[in-house]
C-alpha cells in the first residue's frame, strides 16, 4: 500500500467507475443515480484536493494493478473519510481493513478527533465502519424530483 500523487489520480478511473456501479446495484432509494457528476470531474478533484494537501489518497496494488484506493479529507481537526474502494475481484483479502487502517492511523497522526463517512442506504459496508466505532449519528432524507 502506498500514497499516490495529484499526477496519479487518473489511475484510479476504474475504481470510480465500479463504485458507481456497486451504489447502482445496493442502493435502497436511488439505483441508477450514480455517478452523480462525471468521473473525470471527480478525479479533477481529487487531484485539486491532493496538490491543496487537504486529502490524501491511499492505494492498495496487485501485480501493478489498483485493487483498491481510500481517500481521506482533513480539515482543522475534522476528517472525512470520503472514499473506500476495493474492486469486487479483490475483496476477502483484507484490503478494505488494511485501507480503513491507514485512514485511521492518518487521522490519528493528524491529530484529527471527528471523523465523518457516508454510507449510500443498502450498502453493507456499513459494518466495516461500524467495527472500527463509528456509529449513525442521523439519517440523511433525499428527495429527487423527476419532473418531465
Amino acid at each position: 500500500m502506498r500514497e499516490i500523487t495529484c499526477k496519479e489520480v487518473h489511475k484510479l478511473l476504474e475504481c470510480i467507475k465500479a463504485l458507481s456501479a456497486y451504489h447502482n446495484e445496493v442502493s435502497n432509494n436511488f439505483k441508477g443515480m450514480y455517478p452523480s457528476r462525471p468521473c473525470s470531474e471527480t478525479l479533477t478533484l481529487f487531484s485539486d484536493s491532493l496538490r491543496k494537501g487537504s486529502s490524501h489518497i491511499a492505494i492498495v496494488e496487485e501485480k501493478d494493478h489498483i485493487a483498491g484506493f481510500c481517500k481521506i479529507d482533513m480539515v482543522k481537526g475534522k476528517g472525512k473519510l470520503d472514499y473506500l474502494v476495493v474492486l469486487e475481484k479483490y475483496r476477502g483479502k483484507g484490503y478494505g481493513k488494511e485501507l480503513m487502517d491507514w485512514a485511521m492511523n492518518t487521522f490519528h497522526k493528524n491529530a484529527v478527533t471527528e471523523i465523518e463517512v457516508k454510507v449510500i442506504d443498502g450498502n453493507n459496508t456499513i459494518h466495516l465502519y461500524e467495527n472500527y466505532g463509528f456509529k449513525i449519528q442521523s439519517h440523511i432524507l433525499l428527495y429527487k424530483a423527476s419532473f418531465k
